[in-house]
């Protein structure tokens, strides 16, 4: 062999050597698909189970892509909720935005903000941050992104929306520069109250086939009033499907990270606004074809402060200092399923919501979950938790299902709108309805200890101000929600006003 042939061969060699050796190159950074249910219960999607309420797009993103059993918001009402996802952070971590209704403070800085200014495209359609405020201090658009709203479509029922997302994400398509990557924000405005009465038989549900949980009453009324939520979650269900064949089209289906989740439970009694298993577990389901293996089935505990230092990561940027959230971008990009990390704990909690109780007080609350348990302190159990009779119970969407229980009181009643202990305890795996509290059961007076104990000390590691600092000052935010005929102090006007004779 000569001296060139052999410097030849050594050099392949080399080359061979050097490409086992480099670390696989990383997918490019993926355009950002969120999608976003408003009220939907994580129980209700074929992929968890589900035979009666239809969600095969759903049921799609988490076949080809991850589904997550324990996906949990960190306070089960829109705003609060949404200001999480938006920021990284925890819903008592940021100020006024704890509130439902409230104000948006413009000192935390938002996911889409971060990732527009490194060169995505960034837009909205249907539901982003709110209801509340948010045009402070220059802030002029949504924390969610521009608006792309202009398109609307023929609904199968009176109260649904009218709103085309699927073409509106075309239009924003349309409009994009097609070189930069995008970040979309798609929020459905289903299945949030009210509703068709009995749209759910008309359009072809069973009641018979309708699952009542336990803490509900097993009558057609609560049938039939689950059945007009199930075709507004199979009407958001549709809208995935769309746009799945709009970036199928447009070739940008598998560059694409699609995240369908939900703010919160569905909008009944004891679910929607309340600290219960059913109010804060969410869907969760992500697919992206070039960075996620399908099939798989995730049992870490997430949240949606998660979210954003996820985006951030796969967009090759540095995870904000604001940001608590933990990225999720290892568990993704894991061949694993089960438990990748070992996120075994998880917090959520409460301050005001809707308005009904003197001085427009909240009903908090802090929680701690746990693969067995749940424990929750109500730090007033004085207060009635979904606001006071007089005002109408105003934590709790009006609907069938509510006028039912509140008419005719007794055990559902006191389940949904009673007073409730200072401390909760519940055996999640024996009973995940939340309907046997333990916590005055003396066999379980240590692990209640135990549990009370780690919450205090992850809230005070978050500088949570309902244990380190002033709780009052919760109570000082302000409410800019709709205040016509709603709140005490409304109530006390009108207690006053004597009806002139006719």
């Amino acid at each position: 062999m000569s001296r060139h042939q052999f410097t030849l061969l050594l050099a392949v060699i080399c080359g061979i050597q050097t490409a086992f050796s480099q670390p696989a190159s990383p997918a490019p950074r993926p355009n950002v698909l969120f999608i976003i249910f408003d009220d939907w219960g994580w129980q209700h999607a074929g992929a968890y189970g589900c035979d009666w309420v239809k969600t095969p797009n759903f049921d799609r993103i988490a076949k080809e892509g991850v589904l997550f059993k324990n996906a949990f918001t960190s306070n089960p009402k829109c705003s609060p909720c949404r200001a999480t996802i938006l920021t990284g952070r925890n819903s008592w971590q940021l100020e006024e935005a704890v509130c439902h209704g409230g104000i948006f403070p413009p000192k935390f800085a938002v996911y889409p903000d971060l990732l527009e200014a490194a060169g995505y495209s960034v837009g909205l359609t249907g539901k982003g941050w709110g209801p509340g405020e948010f045009k402070l201090e220059g802030r002029t658009r949504n924390p969610a992104g521009p608006a792309f709203d202009e398109h609307k479509q023929q609904v199968p029922t009176q109260a649904i929306a009218t709103t085309d997302y699927a073409r509106n994400f075309q239009a924003f398509l349309e409009q994009r520069d097609a070189k930069q990557p995008f970040c979309f924000w798609m929020g459905f405005k289903e299945p949030h109250r009210a509703y068709e009465l009995n749209s759910g038989v008309r359009l072809g549900k069973k009641l018979e086939d309708v699952k009542v949980p336990g803490y509900f009453p097993d009558n057609a009324v609560v049938r039939g009033d689950l059945a007009d939520y199930a075709i507004e979650v199979e009407w958001g269900d549709q809208q995935i499907g769309r746009t799945l064949e709009i970036l199928e089209k447009n070739g940008l289906l598998e560059d694409t990270l699609i995240i369908v989740t939900s703010d919160h439970g569905m909008p009944f009694p004891r679910v929607k606004g309340q600290i219960y298993e059913d109010g804060y577990r969410l869907p969760l389901a992500m697919r992206w074809g070039k960075g996620i293996r399908p099939g798989r089935v995730v049992e870490d505990f997430v949240n949606v402060r998660d979210l954003a230092p996820t985006y951030l990561e796969l967009a090759g940027l540095p995870k904000h200092p604001q940001m608590t959230g933990h990225s999720l971008a290892a568990i993704l990009g894991s061949e694993k399923s089960g438990f990748i990390e070992d996120r075994k704990v998880m917090l959520v909690g409460k301050e005001r919501h809707d308005l009904g109780r003197p001085n427009d007080w909240g009903y908090p609350v802090r929680a701690i979950r746990t693969p067995d348990y749940f424990y929750s302190h109500n730090y007033h159990p004085e207060r009635w938790p979904a606001c006071n009779p007089e005002t109408g119970y105003g934590n709790c969407d009006d609907g069938p299902t509510k006028t039912w229980i509140v008419e005719n009181k007794g055990r559902y009643y006191d389940l949904a709108f009673a007073y409730r202990p200072e401390e909760e305890l519940y055996d999640i795996k024996q009973d995940p309805e939340c309907l046997k509290n333990l916590a005055a059961d003396p066999a379980h007076a240590a692990l209640k200890k135990e549990l009370r104990a780690r919450l205090e000390t992850l809230l005070r590691e978050e500088q949570d101000p309902r244990v380190v600092a002033d709780p009052a000052i919760f109570d000082t935010y302000q409410y800019l929600g709709n205040r016509k005929n709603k709140g005490y102090a409304e109530w006390e006007a009108r207690q006053k006003v004597t009806p002139l004779p006719k």
